[in-house]
């Protein structure tokens, strides 16, 4: 008991030892399953409520600010992941994943609406009992701030009461939704995560290799560094075939009638490339031996990264050409002006007694690729929140909307994980150190909501509030569970519902429980998909519900 006595005098080592002890019970519990379906990473949420509810002393600012930083390193690692495929995520099925996101958000607007009109219950409570179900923060304060503007500065803690009566059933209904689902259509996530890896390869597998034999007589003659700006942006060339014989071609290689040229292509281009070289034919991808070899080297040569491929000049120096260059999962034909970025693997066609010079000037460094750039993270926070600070005016409302400690930094990791730098600062990330940052990030958000949770959530259940939290699970519950069987039924990979739906709610646990079913990029990727349009909609919605009931 001195012991326990010791550790609470000191309110920065208690919520250490209890963030800890609510962190590492909070995983095990979440790997235990029954019938392979298990609580995952939302388990600590379960044990900070437990722990919170034993009478612990918290410092609720310091876990206010833990919880807070923990969900900007979620949201910021989401980003940076994501970044890269995201506007190509947004072409090919963005508008359909908001437009059902934001049916999510009108129907639970529409359900909080219909409680209101048939119960006594206040404003206040229900304006906060529909921000919790929604486990939406930013609109809380939203609806705190219209109540202010309204003069009922009286009813804003009974807001704050609702919120926190609704917030973890807003994360267990969202779980239950997902559960149920998989349940109902008796979905396997080996086949969904299958399924959805082959589409995803399908839509990056653009580019094909080819062969084609020059039969353009204005080509005879030719340096091959004519040809090579003659068709730059639809080939990049690998090699040239000549009597039998295969060479890279320098510079100043002319070229001859029967000459066949190799290189890789996208589907597009073909056509084009048959009008202006000659017949083409698809080529299957083959090894190479003997004189020439196909290496595929990782750039780690920081003097290298944001340079085109034009300016570091590899082919112009060595008897080689850089064929393919493979950027977070997706697989990009090199042109000329084609930028090369820190942690790209490039794939080089050369002479193999040169190819080790070629792999020493890229780098190849697995010690300096697993090097973590943590200036850039800071940078990209800090930007990250000011933006989310920035108020946006909108007509009709009296107070501005601000899209949070959530949003900000997620725009801002989206558009950085996209450009991958900012002058000569790159904001590469990998893998395991993304996937770090993510899980303590969103281990940290969880914790932190238990523990300030647990104190009053029994007590409030017990004095009437199992209404409140009734009426707050039909606002979680019921919106998605509709728009989640349709969209089943539409086809959508139970994967990207997963991460649309978590994405919707703005609920990190959520996407933190869909995450854990498989490792995939799909639900992080639905979830940033959505995420930008929800928040602005919730905080927007939180406000117009106050000034209409």
């Amino acid at each position: 008991m001195n012991f326990l006595e010791t550790i609470n005098q000191n309110p920065i080592v208690s919520s250490i030892v209890y963030l800890c002890l609510a962190a590492f019970t909070g995983i095990i519990l979440g790997k235990f399953k029954f019938k392979g379906i298990g609580l995952g990473i939302a388990g600590v949420l379960f044990t900070g409520l437990l722990i919170g509810h034993l009478g612990i002393d918290l410092n609720h600012d310091i876990l206010h600010f833990v919880k807070e930083f923990g969900l900007i390193l979620f949201v910021f690692s989401i980003g940076l992941e994501v970044g890269p495929g995201f506007r190509e995520s947004i072409k090919s099925q963005g508008l359909y994943l908001n437009l059902l996101a934001a049916a999510i958000v009108i129907l639970g607007f529409a359900t909080a609406f219909t409680i209101s009109f048939f119960t006594d219950i206040p404003k206040s409570v229900i304006s906060g009992i529909l921000c919790g179900a929604v486990t939406n923060t930013p609109g809380l304060g939203a609806a705190q701030q219209a109540l202010s503007d309204l003069g009922l500065q009286a009813e804003v803690a009974n807001s704050g009461t609702g919120y926190a009566i609704a917030y973890p059933f807003g994360i267990i209904g969202i779980i239950i939704t997902m559960i149920l689902v998989r349940v109902i259509f008796k979905i396997s996530i080996t086949k969904e995560s299958e399924d959805y890896n082959k589409k995803l390869g399908e839509q990056n597998q653009s580019l094909e290799s080819v062969k084609i034999s020059i039969t353009n007589p204005n080509l005879f003659g030719k340096k091959a560094e004519f040809l090579r700006k003659f068709v730059d942006n639809k080939i990049a060339i690998s090699r040239i075939e000549r009597n039998g014989d295969f060479i890279v071609p320098r510079e100043d290689t002319l070229l001859e009638k029967d000459d066949i040229v190799y290189g890789v292509t996208n589907k597009p281009s073909i056509n084009d490339l048959e009008l202006l070289v000659g017949k083409i034919e698809i080529s299957n991808r083959k090894s190479l031996n003997g004189k020439l070899t196909m290496k595929q080297f990782i750039v780690t040569n920081k003097n290298i990264t944001g340079k085109t491929i034009s300016q570091i000049g590899i082919y112009r120096r060595y008897a080689a050409n850089i064929t393919r260059i493979h950027r977070s999962g997706v697989e990009i034909m090199p042109s000329l002006e084609t930028t090369i970025e820190f942690g790209d693997t490039v794939s080089v066609v050369g002479e193999t007694e040169i190819i080790k010079q070629i792999q020493n000037e890229i780098g190849n460094s697995k010690n300096e690729l697993a090097h973590p750039n943590v200036v850039p993270i800071f940078i990209g926070i800090f930007l990250g929140v000011i933006l989310g600070c920035i108020p946006i005016f909108v007509p009709g409302l009296p107070s501005p909307v601000k899209l949070g400690l959530a949003g900000g930094p997620l725009i801002v990791a989206l558009y950085l994980g996209h450009k991958q730098r900012i002058g000569k600062m790159n904001f590469y990330l990998t893998q395991g150190a993304n996937f770090i940052l993510r899980e303590i990030g969103i281990v940290l958000f969880l914790a932190c909501v238990g523990l300030s949770s647990g104190a009053n959530f029994w007590n409030s259940l017990i004095n009437g509030g199992y209404m409140y939290m009734l009426w707050g699970a039909c606002i979680t519950f019921i919106p998605i569970f509709i728009v989640a069987i349709i969209s089943r039924i539409l086809g959508y990979n139970y994967l990207t519902i997963c991460g649309f739906i978590a994405g919707s709610m703005t609920d990190p646990p959520a996407l933190g429980f869909a995450n854990s079913l498989t490792q995939s990029q799909a639900q992080s990727t639905a979830y940033a998909t959505v995420y930008p349009l929800v928040m602005i909609l919730r905080i927007m919605t939180a406000q117009i519900f106050v000034f209409i009931c």
